[in-house]
Order: C-alpha cells, then structure tokens, then sequence
C-alpha cells in the first residue's frame, strides 16, 4: 500500500474492484490493441497487404502490454499512443510495421472511450436493476402498513411504507429506462481519419470507395458494435458523454432522494438502515446509530451530479472537428462519475436488502396526528346525526386549535377526541371516536396502488432481466 502519495477514495473505500478494473490500465491498453487487430484483419479483408502471420503475431501478444517499454518511449516522444504503437512493435517485429496503419490516435483513444462507456453502463444497469428488485421486494411486504405522510415536512394524510418505497421505485426506473436508451444508442468511432474524413483509407485502398465504405462497419462487428457514428470529426461527439453522464447524474439524483427520506425517517426512529453488530455510530455519544450509508449515498450523488457539467461544458467547448482540451478533462470526469455511481449503487443494495420498519413507532407518531385528520369523517358523521355542517366546522376548527397548544405549548398528548366527545354539538361519545381512528381507513388507495404498480409496471421490468438479479454488495468501510 502507497502511504506517501494521494489514492482516491473511489477506488480504496467506494467503487467496486469490477468497476474499477473496467477503466484499468490493462482493460484500456488490452483494448488499443484488440482494435489493431481489428482493424489490421480488416484492412487484410478488403485486400491490403498484410499477411496472417502478421495478424497471429499480434493477437499473440495482445494482453501481455509491455508497460516499461512503452513508459520509456513515451518519456522521450511525449506521445502515448505512438509510444504504445512502438512498444507493440517491439514484441511484434513482423507486424510493427503495420499496427495503426492509417489511423489516427483516436482511433484507439475514442472507440476504447466507447467500449469502455458501454461495459461500465451495463455494470450500472446491472446493479440498477437489483436496487429497484429490492425496494420492490421491500414496498410489497409493507403495502399495507399506515405510516404518516409529509407535505412541506408538516404531518399530511396517512400513506403507507410500501407506497413511499413506490415514489422511490418510480424514479429508479425513469433512470433505468434512461439508462438503456442511452446504451443502445451507442456506437463505434470507427475509423474516420484526421479530421473525419477517412482521406487516409481513400488513399490506402486506392480510392476504392466501395471498399472504405466497409471499412466501419467491419470494425464494430468485430468489436461487437452494431454500427459506427455516420459523420464524426477527428472524435466522436463529445455530446455522447454528455448523455452517459447525464444518466449517471440521473441515477445519483434517484439515489439522493431516497437516503434523504431514509435519514429523515431514521430520525424519526421509524425506519433504520443496516447497523452492525459492532459498528460504532459516534466517537464521542455511543448510543448513537447514524445513518452513515445514506449519508455517503447523498455525498456521493452530490459529487456525481456535479461532475456532470464537466462532459456538458467539454461538448460545448470543441472547436471544429478537433480540439484537445477534452483529453485531461475526460481522464478524470468520466470514469470517476463511473466510480462513484458505482459505489452508490452498492450502497443502495445494501442499504435497501437491510431496511429495518418499526411499526410501533410508526403508529404512535400517526397515532398523535389522525385526530385532526379524521376531524372531516366525524364532522360528516354528525351532520347525519343532525347537526350542521357549517356550525360544526367551525367547533371543530376552534377545538382543533385548542388541541394544537395543548401539544406545543404544553406537551401535552394530542386530546381532540376528547374534547370533541366534550361537546354537545356532536352527539358523540368518546368510544364512537376512537372507533373511527383505524389508521387503514385514511391511506386511501395507497395499498392498491402499491400492488398494482408492483404487478404491472415492476415485475414485467424486472422478469424481463431475470439474469441480472442475485447481485449482493460488499460495503469496504
């Protein structure tokens, strides 16, 4: 372990080891050299002359990246991919004179930018999807359960726990939805050329047009792509991370409202997320048990959110058909983005397969508050008992007003019923009261909308990517 030089944090607490080796130096330079390959092969389909020892060398050494060499040869030309081009050389003497042969840097910089988008976001959807398996697990086993619900934070009729999980489901799926849009409309590069032109590849095929437009589509079927961008400069458009980070962006937003809610309900003692044995929740107030995972989930969704402007701000800022300030910006932002939606997302699996309910708390709070909501159902029930309307909206306007300051100015339990029971005007006793405080009689549909939105929207999504469920996630620290 480094200890006198700065390590991220997304790679030593955060990001899981699969996300991380997905933007690794050996996933990237392993990548560079599957497109040489891929695009000597083809330059020998189409008839150039390149010999299939040459091709067997270089698939020979296609993982085995000799990193001294090419570090020491980029010291001294300053240039990573001519460096990498001669270290392949090196290993591959017969075909060191055909490796990139026609193609730019970003031939192999930009579409392993793009292989590497894809692999990373369907590691993201992976782990999308059994977030939202979870939570719906979760919502069908509490459908049922009144709980209060908030407007402004102010006490609001009941809903119940498995709807508030559905609010949070809803938005989950707009991002996987997002997500897969974005996915399949991924493409290759290809190869384009200087300035996009494929000029290079006009003059190495003898200005065979017919052969240069196979040239592309070759390469992505090679690459499993189903196709390459139609026009590009020297870069795909920048405007392509700008839509995957803005998926990604999507999914911390997700993720930040739901840790939020479970914060706040943790501090209501109502719902607790995971809490080990032996975690210690405060250094100095050991009773403490802080809601440190959604507290991480809401920092990490801020940062990613953020980042987002980084990819927007680059696509806006490319001049003509090539520009280089993309390149260190791009270094950082878009696999850090990467990194820490990925720790989200643990978190979030972790967090929601441990969510604890405590019913009893639940109802107390909702307990303390029905009185005032039940006040319009009793108001109804006394008009059919001869009373009116408008005088009793009034008594029950001025009483609840009376039960208001006996709780905030003198603590005292909320005592409507009570003084309603009180007043003659009603015609109703104390026990007619208490009967209509069934909490499940003021949740409205909550319950069935929470089934149905289960059984229609949810489990067709989720039945339909059956093979990427069963993902558990270990939390470093």
């Amino acid at each position: 372990m480094n200890t006198d030089r700065y390590i991220s944090p997304l790679s030593q607490r955060y990001a899981s080891r699969e996300m991380q080796f997905i933007f690794s130096q050996d996933m990237k330079f392993r990548t560079w050299r599957k497109l040489w390959i891929a695009l000597a092969e083809t330059e020998k389909e189409l008839g150039l002359p390149i010999t299939q020892d040459q091709i067997d060398e270089l698939k020979a050494h296609a993982e085995d990246i000799n990193y001294e060499v090419a570090a020491a040869r980029e010291k001294e030309v300053r240039h990573d991919v001519m460096a990498h081009v001669y270290a392949y050389g090196v290993q591959c003497p017969k075909a060191k004179g055909i490796i990139h042969l026609g193609a730019t840097s970003c031939y192999v910089g930009d579409n392993t930018d793009l292989i590497i988008m894809k692999e990373a976001l369907l590691l993201v959807r992976r782990k999308l999807v059994n977030v939202i398996a979870s939570l719906a697990d979760f919502a069908d086993k509490w459908k049922d359960q009144p709980t209060l619900a908030f407007t402004h934070f102010q006490p609001a009729q009941p809903t119940t726990v498995g709807k508030r999980a559905c609010l949070w489901l809803s938005e989950f799926l707009m991002d996987l939805e997002d997500l897969e849009y974005v996915l399949g409309s991924l493409r290759l590069l290809g190869s384009k050329g200087t300035t996009g032109t494929q000029a290079s590849f006009l003059e190495l095929f003898d200005a065979d047009q017919e052969k240069v437009d196979r040239l592309d589509p070759m390469i992505a079927e090679k690459l499993g792509f189903e196709s390459c961008y139609a026009v590009s400069g020297q870069t795909y458009s920048r405007k392509v991370d700008t839509r995957v980070a803005g998926v990604l962006a999507g999914i911390a937003a997700s993720a930040h409202k739901m840790a939020g809610d479970i914060r706040l309900l943790q501090h209501l003692k109502e719902v607790e997320e995971p809490f080990e044995k032996s975690q210690i929740g405060s250094s100095a107030m050991a009773y403490k048990r802080n809601p440190m995972r959604s507290e991480r989930i809401d920092s990490l969704s801020r940062y990613v959110m953020i980042d987002a402007l980084n990819p927007a701000i680059t696509s806006a800022s490319q001049w003509f058909e090539r520009t280089l300030d993309d390149s260190a910006n791009k270094r950082l932002s878009i696999p850090e983005a990467f990194l820490a939606t990925d720790g989200i997302l643990d978190l979030c699996i972790n967090v929601t397969n441990g969510l604890v309910v405590y019913p009893k708390v639940i109802e107390k709070h909702l307990m303390a508050e029905l009185p005032f909501m039940a006040t319009e159902n009793i108001m109804m029930d006394a008009v059919k008992a001869g009373g009116d309307r408008q005088e009793l909206h009034e008594r029950i306007r001025t009483l609840s007003m009376q039960a208001g300051r006996n709780v905030k100015e003198k603590g005292e339990e909320n005592n409507l019923l009570a003084l309603i029971a009180a007043d003659p005007s009603f015609h109703m006793t104390l026990e007619e009261l208490q009967a209509l405080m069934d909490p499940a009689r003021y949740t409205g549909r909550a319950p069935r909308q929470t089934a149905v939105f289960l059984s229609e929207t949810v489990r067709p999504v989720l039945e339909a990517r059956k093979d990427l469920l069963g993902l558990t996630a270990e939390i470093s620290v």
